[in-house]
């Protein structure tokens, strides 16, 4: 037995995928802006964004004596973490020492930090770095300059560092925008 669609359901259901043909796309997403940045951390002028990047992971800090005093604190060792595009997936790699980008595809940079600047309490700060020339070639070839903004976590742990755990190193989590520039 065959049904029909009364001709009125289907125009009207024709009219609704017609109207929703005309609705506006998604938005994109945002391009990276850098106005609302401490000038301390900005990117000169005459480079243009190259790659966004999210970095989750970890960064470790060891319990050592300062030099000079009886006292101790958290040194920082180095961070640990997988480098995402905006969509979440894995792109690459940040490790340390020496501070060291590097993309899936082979390529690779390092640098030298020029300048921080505080962000949220319980963050590291945000930070500035002029890139060394890459190795290898893709993604991370051509950068110039790598921003480390929106820091989530990281800082040195609260647990107490004297004689007692001189040498202990503790792992804390943390997330941060990691943004590559080049020169245009």
């Amino acid at each position: 037995m065959r049904q029909f669609v009364p001709l009125s359901m289907a125009l009207t259901l024709l009219a609704g995928l017609a109207a929703c043909s005309q609705m506006p796309s998604a938005p994109m997403a945002k391009k990276f802006s850098q106005d609302a940045l401490p000038e301390a951390v900005k990117v000169p002028a005459g480079h243009v964004v190259a790659l966004e990047t999210v970095g989750v992971g970890e960064i470790t800090y060891e319990c050592r004596a300062k030099a000079g005093t009886m006292a101790y604190e958290w040194v920082f060792v180095g961070p640990q973490a997988d480098l995402k595009n905006r969509a979440g997936a894995k792109i690459g790699t940040y490790y340390g020492p020496p501070a060291t980008w590097a993309a899936d595809d082979g390529s690779k940079v390092t640098g030298a930090q020029l300048a921080v600047a505080p962000a949220a309490a319980g963050s590291i700060p945000l930070q500035l770095v002029k890139a060394n020339p890459a190795m290898g070639s893709g993604a991370m070839s051509g950068t110039s300059y790598i921003q480390r903004v929106a820091t989530q976590g990281g800082v040195a742990p609260a647990s107490a560092c004297d004689a007692g755990n001189l040498g202990r190193k503790e792992i804390v989590k943390y997330q941060a925008d990691y943004i590559f520039w080049k020169a245009v």
